[in-house]
């Protein structure tokens, strides 16, 4: 094999997240509704019966099947289900920015327009506690607070220090974020929800 043929190989290559093959993936909607006129984002609480994060503030959404086309199929998928809504009420869907976490899962996040009154909604009491909406124009007048949030390196005891540069001193590059809170009347939303709609505030501004 010369060079040539061997890049050949990687003529056609569609680049991908590195090591993605092993994350799980997930894809979650914000959903815009009117409400008497006017445009507001709706929220959902989680199940308290939920084994993951129950109470928390978030938006539609779930992990990607196989039977979904793509992720924003999945994204109308898991918000009919969870909202009780038919998938055709549900339109204009658009992505945002998708997010890699260092835990090993990538998030895809869409906006788009429940075409239903909000008293038509029936959310799955299995995963719903409550719904919720937030008038857009209060979003957009308001900044979240910011905490910053330190991630420390700990390599197992069987790192093999002997082997890297510096050995047990070696400066890991500690990794921070910067975590994004935002306040309804009772209601915190905080976490990669907040993320997403300083996200899509910044994107409108």
């Amino acid at each position: 094999m010369n060079v040539n043929e061997l890049l050949m190989r990687f003529k056609d290559r569609t680049p991908k997240v590195l090591g993605s093959e092993t994350f799980s993936e997930y894809a979650i909607l914000l959903p815009l509704i009117e409400v008497n006129g006017d445009i507001h984002v709706l929220f959902e609480v989680r199940s308290l019966s939920m084994r993951r994060q129950p109470g928390e503030i978030c938006f539609p959404g779930g992990r990607i099947d196989r039977k979904d086309s793509d992720e924003k199929a999945a994204a109308s998928r898991e918000t009919s289900e969870e909202l009780g809504i038919h998938e055709n009420t549900i339109s204009d869907i658009y992505p945002l920015d998708y997010i890699v976490s260092p835990f090993g899962t990538i998030i895809y996040p869409y906006v788009g327009r429940l075409n239903v009154a909000l008293e038509e909604l029936r959310p799955n009491p299995a995963e719903v506690e409550e719904i919720f909406t937030a008038p857009l124009s209060y979003l957009l007048e308001r900044e979240p607070d910011l905490y910053n949030i330190k991630f420390k390196m700990e390599p197992e005891e069987s790192f093999p220090y002997k082997k890297i540069p510096g050995g047990e001193k070696y400066n890991w590059q500690a990794r921070n974020m910067k975590e994004h809170f935002y306040y309804y009347e009772d209601k915190v939303i905080w976490g990669l929800t907040a993320r997403v709609l300083n996200h899509f505030i910044k994107l409108l501004k």
